[in-house]
């Protein structure tokens, strides 16, 4: 079983920052928009060394979102910045009218996603995003596992030419993805190899399935581990290939269970090869305050929530 080292846990908003300093020298189309957080999404870097590119609006995500679509008629690659929660559910309809519809080259890169945005509360931790996003015709949807995958996808975007919504977190995280690694779009990464259950995860819960794959492999149990960093388009081919080999699938998400990357994986299988499924993700309910460690505790995402999901898949076969 190939092990995975904890290079030092690190911020996956960081890793966007980085990215985002990285094309501020690179490339000059690229430009930064932030509602009234730059610090939270660590754009600072980029607003003092290229000042005459970043845009702050204030806490007027709406018209940010307006802005960024305007822009790019003349050739900018607007990178827009605030909580997930405002970069989605808050303005919406600007994003469906404005950027998808036409099919803008706005990239939408959403910070403090899900649970563990922690003590801010319910009202922060929007679990609902992906399947906003994924739903909107011609929006790419991504969500990284660690800061270095978070640089990649940052990097990756900018040559993307499309609407992206790009989702990553607020807290420190296990940094185990290789160092300037590539990142393609639509194309999964295949951890580790296993015969006995598929783990399918995303973001955060990446790292929580390789650990639950030690724990199982303990037992005699072997997992296929797959990270799943763009949840659309999806690699309905990678997906498809290890439940052949498997017989039964875990998705793992920092998400709800209704709209995620779950009910992704579920059409592809009941398209194309019915499988055991079991979903570890949010069951159809708000959050609440706390740490991000007892969150993920309380509402069963972590890798001891894996392992029992897996066993449980298991015996279905």
């Amino acid at each position: 079983m190939k092990k995975y080292t904890d290079t030092g846990k690190k911020d996956t908003r960081s890793g966007f920052g980085a990215g985002l300093t990285e094309l501020g020298k690179t490339n000059e189309q690229v430009v930064a928009l932030c509602a009234d957080l730059t610090g939270s999404l660590k754009m600072d870097e980029f607003k003092e060394n290229h000042p005459d590119r970043f845009f702050q609006v204030g806490i007027a995500e709406a018209n940010m979102m307006g802005m960024a679509a305007g822009m790019t008629i003349g050739g900018k690659i607007p990178f827009t910045g605030t909580f997930a929660n405002f970069s989605t559910g808050r303005v919406y309809d600007q994003i469906r009218q404005s950027i998808a519809y036409s099919g803008k080259n706005v990239k939408i890169c959403a910070s403090h996603a899900g649970l563990t945005l922690g003590e801010d509360g319910a009202t922060h931790q929007i679990l609902e995003d992906i399947g906003l996003m994924k739903m909107l015709p011609g929006m790419t949807v991504i969500n990284t596992c660690d800061y270095n995958q978070t640089k990649a996808a940052t990097l990756a975007i900018a040559e993307y030419d499309g609407p992206v919504y790009l989702r990553f977190g607020r807290p420190k995280v296990a940094n185990f993805t290789p160092e300037n690694g590539s990142f393609e779009i639509g194309k999964a990464v295949h951890l580790q190899e296993g015969s006995d259950v598929t783990l399918v995860a995303t973001g955060h819960l990446v790292w929580e399935a390789l650990q639950a794959a030690a724990q199982l492999q303990e037992e005699g149990i072997t997992a296929d581990v797959i990270n799943i960093h763009t949840i659309k388009p999806l690699d309905n081919k990678a997906i498809i290939s290890s439940v052949k080999k498997t017989g039964c699938v875990v998705t793992a998400e920092e998400h709800n269970y209704l709209g995620g990357l779950g009910e992704s994986v579920a059409r592809v299988l009941a398209e194309n090869v019915p499988t055991p499924q079991e979903f570890i993700a949010t069951q159809d309910t708000f959050g609440e305050s706390g740490t991000p460690e007892q969150l993920m505790e309380k509402y069963g995402l972590n890798a001891d929530a894996i392992v029992k999901a897996a066993k449980k898949v298991i015996a279905r076969k």
